[in-house]
């Protein structure tokens, strides 16, 4: 299994989104292969939950689709494995808290760690709240991403300083979802400055990119782009065969 310090390792890391078990599970395995096999250098799959309070419209309608296939943890662990039959590509989660809590933190890692996750991203824990994981997860080899906002401000340093994996920025306010140049956040070369003063963690820029022309411009910032709605706009659109479409979408990004 590829690591993700070695996908950061390359000059720019495309980090591609899917919702787990969309449109069911067979799909979403085979999906998520495409995406590698087109050369997505990490791969983030999103848990399903029934109040994602960072998610767009694309990404809950995703999930909803997920959720009527029957999708749930115990499954998603099962679909992890079957990816990893087929591709050694890094692969993270991302998951609301109360999914974790759920499962029980350390039945939740142990199970990262025996099929292949390396990192989980958590959009509703705070930096203070982060110890509530924290020892499960390094006790598991699995890293807890950190987001860093437009508006962390000050709090930039102790929400990078002891991270792992790589850092998630945030572009621009509000929820997942495609987005014009303009809309995203400040100069995010700043914030990135800010970060490098206290981590050599990589950073990886989501929310709202989308094209081409955008992940060029992220990529000149930082170390690489993070893309979700624009993928999940494509299974949306082809439920049933997105195959050619996810590849030739995920080609023309990573040229």
């Amino acid at each position: 299994m590829t690591s993700l310090k070695e996908a950061f390792s390359k000059e720019k890391t495309f980090v591609a989104f899917t919702v787990a078990g969309d449109p069911n599970i067979d799909k979403s395995i085979e999906y998520t292969v495409a995406l590698a096999n087109a050369g997505a250098d990490v791969i983030e799959l999103g848990i399903p939950f029934s109040d994602p309070i960072a998610d767009g419209p694309v990404i809950q309608k995703a999930g909803l689709r997920a959720f009527d296939a029957g999708i749930d943890t115990d499954k998603i662990f099962d679909m992890v494995s079957r990816i990893r039959e087929q591709t050694d590509v890094p692969l993270v989660f991302l998951s609301y808290l109360n999914k974790l809590y759920d499962y029980g933190y350390e039945e939740f890692f142990t199970e990262c760690e025996n099929r292949g996750v390396s990192g989980v991203v958590i959009p509703d824990l705070p930096f203070e709240e982060r110890g509530e994981v924290d020892e499960q997860a390094t006790a598991h080899n699995v890293s807890i991403i950190p987001l860093v906002a437009p508006t962390s401000g000050d709090r930039v340093q102790k929400i990078v300083e002891d991270s792992t994996g790589f850092i998630y920025l945030v572009s621009s306010l509000g929820i997942t979802g495609v987005r014009d140049n303009n809309q995203m956040a400040g100069d995010l070369s700043e914030t990135v400055a800010k970060i490098r003063e206290y981590t050599d963690t990589p950073v990886a820029v989501g929310f709202g990119i989308h094209t081409p022309e955008q992940v060029t411009e992220m990529n000149r910032i930082a170390d690489g782009a993070i893309i979700g709605s624009g993928i999940v706009k494509l299974i949306e659109a082809d439920p049933d065969n997105a195959t050619d479409s996810i590849e030739e979408y995920v080609r023309n990004i990573k040229a």
